[in-house]
């Protein structure tokens, strides 16, 4: 008969989904860092050995440790330690047992999706380098901060191309939509707002955009509010893999659990907030770019398709 540990399960993996290992990522040693001198100690920070011993010598887990049913482990997708980190969904779970959330309920964007009530959509593509001349800006993933869409001027295709990776003569992007990062940057699951006048762009296909649909009971101010909850901001980290050296979601953002309120009412009560900053600094933006635009004196660049194309426009002049 075969040797079993004592600590062993029968039918379920140990999973450590530890942050360090005691390699850094160059391959070197990882050395904790005394907190009181900012100095490395001679101690490796390896926070996954002390799971293993934990599990070994004391039969217990950690906060950073669990057994997992076997049969969980597909193939690939479920191989990544950090999947089985479930710590954030516990904190949702609470979150929603608070009386500010009575009456809500939880539910997944992929539920959200496939009943209809948000649209969800990748980005139109990622024209190359020698693509990159005209008057339709392209929006990167490093574009999308702080709740902005900030379009660079000096990143723009022509209309044909544009049109190629629309698929059609409009980009289908509508004003409020929300985005997020879903490859390659450490925003993932942070949102940005498509202002009004900014339709029309290409987006790379690294781009996940989220739209209220109509027979939805909210608006997309409601979703960046949901989406901007800190529980749920922080179960993005556990559906983020590296893809060789890059981040990636895949179509795992569909996990990502939400609140949904009871009724119309309660939903717009709470995104109120988010509401009034967005539709307050469109009208501030609005009535700024009508100023700039009774006279020629300015040179002022705002992150607008309309900007955009008056700076080619002077660049042409010049000539």
């Amino acid at each position: 008969m075969a040797y079993r540990p004592s600590w062993f399960r029968d039918g379920y993996v140990f999973v450590s989904y530890a942050p360090t290992v005691g390699i850094n990522k160059d391959g070197e040693e990882l050395y904790v860092v005394d907190p009181r001198t900012g100095t490395r100690t001679n101690e490796l920070d390896d926070k996954v050995l002390e799971d293993v011993k934990s599990v070994i010598f004391d039969k217990r887990t950690t906060p950073t440790s669990r057994w997992v049913e076997r049969e969980k482990f597909e193939p690939g997708l479920q191989a990544v330690p950090v999947y089985f980190d479930d710590r954030s969904v516990g904190n949702f779970e609470d979150l929603l047992k608070d009386s500010e959330f009575e009456g809500f309920h939880a539910v997944t964007l992929g539920e959200l999706v496939d009943d209809g009530r948000v649209v969800a959509r990748p980005g139109h593509g990622s024209p190359s380098a020698d693509l990159r001349t005209g008057t339709v800006p392209y929006i990167k993933v490093s574009d999308l901060r702080a709740g902005q869409v900030n379009i660079n001027p000096t990143n723009r295709v022509t209309d044909i191309v544009a049109e190629r990776f629309w698929r059609g003569k409009s980009s289908g992007l509508s004003a409020y939509d929300i985005l997020t990062p879903i490859r390659t940057s450490k925003n993932i699951g942070d949102f940005a707002v498509l202002m009004p006048g900014q339709e029309r762009l290409v987006l790379t296909k690294e781009i996940l955009v989220l739209h209220a649909a109509e027979n939805a009971d909210f608006d997309n101010f409601y979703l960046l509010w949901a989406m901007s909850l800190r529980a749920v901001r922080r179960q993005w980290d556990r559906i983020v893999f590296m893809q060789t050296n890059r981040e990636d979601v895949g179509s795992r953002y569909r996990e990502i659990l939400i609140p949904v309120a009871p009724n119309s009412k309660r939903a717009e009560e709470v995104s109120e907030s988010f509401r009034s900053y967005y539709l307050g600094m469109q009208e501030l933006r609005q009535s700024f770019l009508n100023h700039l635009s009774e006279s020629d004196k300015y040179h002022i660049f705002l992150s607008s398709v309309e900007a955009v194309e008056e700076e080619i426009e002077e660049e042409l002049d010049d000539m």
